[in-house]
């Protein structure tokens, strides 16, 4: 009987492989057909067929093997004939980013080598192009062996040759023919841009010497290198080639809109003293030229640096520009070291709208993968197209000068004082004070951490207006971790933009009192909306929130500027 069975199982098994494999084969032939079909039909297409199949990211690289090859023939002669004239033209370009530290940064040596770049993809993009213009854009890769030498300058007299080494880069060039015209070549101008820069490494090597030698110069020198190319010519950012006589002022960039940015704090920041703690500033900047780059003062020995600052930027491109902010610790003597730094795209804010944001820092924002912890910034962020100021509250007239941030606050009742004030315009602007009553609830904490030795707390709470120097405190509430006060403190504010309100929670203890946390935070939410009550984390404590409520009551006033 197990013989049979046996038999049987071995009849099943091979019938049903035999089964199988036909089954494969079968199916294998099948697909076999169908790729020798598709191959055939791709045999048949013309560029202009693939052109209407492959978008422009997946454009083949094989359609530019003609125009690598006769890059290859003609690259001696680039080499020779571009390299004085790229010398030429990129060293006033970096004299405008040599940091403070630099008295001079020139180039003694200057040639692109003899590796051509590889194009490695090509697209024209109509939708970018318009009617009267052809937009062109180019991927490029470069493992080029150029001869590059800096001629650099301290403020001390050190004078130092810096080899740049290793170049690696990829990058999509965007080149734009406008207008088109019916005279020959057929087109007006030639604007060319980098409009995206997948990748840019390379090496710095002093001369018979280390680099490392003088702290912070590698990081100054490699931080000019890129931002100046970031910043000359990275999109929006485009030169124009004139190629017929002609007006393109058209083609230029130029201001879109404003942006509105509030540097209120940093956080956990990484230490870089060897005895005590950092003194941290931070630079803000959308584009990082000398003048057009924000810088807040320092705050000495502090980890947890409150700025409150103020600025404003003109934005050339809200889809694609972003604002940057570095934090560096000030050494004296010119010399900064960088604790970290973070960036955020205009094209996530939503014109009129504040924005309250806290950005990580990192070391690299190329890499971005860091995972050392170097502290966090809170940022205010509010974006305002050109033309439509006037959309998110009626602004003053010509004779005050508004922040964006100020139009949005202004109260209506204040613009009928402000319209009566009909006098000729005059070279001396006005600011406006946005004053008025906070009243703050300080309603309840919970899951504080124990401090007493009895795991206890004898919580109070501090509360503090920073710049209008106005101070109180709740009451102490003995033996609790989740206290309960509802108590209301109301504080005439005097200049409300610029100002900032700082809760302190405090253990009561005979003999002294320990801070267990703190709430820091701007009155630009409460002024915008009037009135709120929220639990917040408490910073610089294990565990624990507070509850607060915030009403605010306008009053706007302006002053003459100074």
């Amino acid at each position: 009987m197990g013989f049979l069975f046996g038999l049987f199982i071995g009849i099943a098994v091979s019938f049903g492989l035999v089964v199988a494999f036909a089954r494969y084969s079968n199916v294998r032939s099948t697909r076999r057909a169908d790729l020798a079909k598709t191959i055939a039909a791709f045999a048949r297409m013309t560029v202009q067929d693939s052109r209407k199949l492959l978008p422009g990211d997946f454009y083949p690289s094989w359609v530019l093997n003609w125009l690598n090859l006769e890059l290859e023939k003609i690259w001696p002669y680039v080499n020779e004939a571009a390299s004085e004239l790229i010398k030429s033209s990129v060293e006033p370009v970096l004299e405008q980013y040599t940091p403070a530290m630099l008295a001079s940064l020139k180039f003694s040596k200057f040639t692109l080598g003899t590796v051509a770049p590889q194009f490695t993809g090509v697209s024209i993009l109509e939708s970018e192009s318009g009617p009267n213009g052809i937009t062109m854009e180019l991927e490029m890769q470069w493992d080029g062996n150029p001869k590059i030498v800096l001629d650099i300058k301290t403020l001390l007299g050190v004078a130092l040759p810096i080899e740049v080494k290793n170049i690696g880069f990829t990058g999509v060039f965007r080149l734009i023919f406008k207008p088109l015209i019916d005279e020959f070549p057929c087109f007006g101008a030639l604007s060319y841009s980098l409009r995206e820069k997948k990748g840019l490494d390379f090496t710095l090597k002093v001369i018979g010497g280390e680099l490392t030698s003088i702290p912070g110069i590698s990081d100054a020198i490699e931080e000019t290198i890129r931002d100046a190319i970031e910043d000359s010519i990275t999109w929006p950012v485009r030169k124009i080639i004139p190629i017929l006589p002609g007006d393109y002022s058209d083609l230029e960039l130029k201001p879109v809109g404003k942006l509105d940015v509030k540097l209120v704090q940093a956080k956990d920041l990484a230490n870089k003293d060897m005895i005590g703690k950092s003194d941290p500033y931070a630079v803000v900047f959308i584009r990082p030229l000398r003048d057009k780059t924000k810088k807040t003062r320092t705050i000495s020995n502090s980890l947890n640096p409150i700025w409150n600052e103020h600025f404003e930027f003109i934005v050339e491109d809200v889809s694609t520009q972003h604002l940057t902010v570095r934090v560096f610790d000030d050494e004296g003597v010119g010399s900064s070291q960088l604790i970290g730094a973070a960036q955020v795209p205009l094209n996530e804010l939503v014109p009129g709208k504040v924005k309250d944001i806290w950005l990580k820092l990192v070391k690299d924002l190329e890499i971005q993968r860091d995972t050392k912890n170097r502290g966090q910034v809170q940022l205010e962020l509010l974006y305002c197209p050109l033309g439509k100021e006037g959309g998110l509250k009626n602004p003053f007239n010509p004779d005050y000068s508004l922040t964006i941030l100020e139009k949005v606050l202004k109260p209506e009742s204040e613009d009928s004082d402000a319209t009566d004030v009909k006098k000729p315009a005059t070279s001396k602007k006005k600011d406006v004070i946005v004053r008025g009553v906070l009243s703050v609830t300080v309603v309840a904490a919970e899951d504080l951490p124990a401090v007493d030795f009895m795991g206890k707390a004898d919580p109070f709470v501090v509360i503090t207006l920073k710049k209008s120097e106005s101070k109180s405190k709740t009451r102490v509430v003995p033996d609790s971790l989740n206290p309960v006060w509802n108590q209301t403190f109301d504080f005439v504010v005097e200049d409300a933009l610029h100002d900032l309100l700082m809760l302190e929670v405090w253990d009561h203890d005979k003999f002294g009192k320990d801070k267990i946390g703190r709430v820091i935070m701007t009155l630009t939410r409460v002024m915008l909306e009037g009135e709120f009550q929220e639990w917040f984390e408490l910073d610089g404590a294990k565990s624990g929130k507070l509850c607060v409520h915030l009403k605010w009551t306008p009053r706007l006033k302006l002053r003459d500027a100074s």
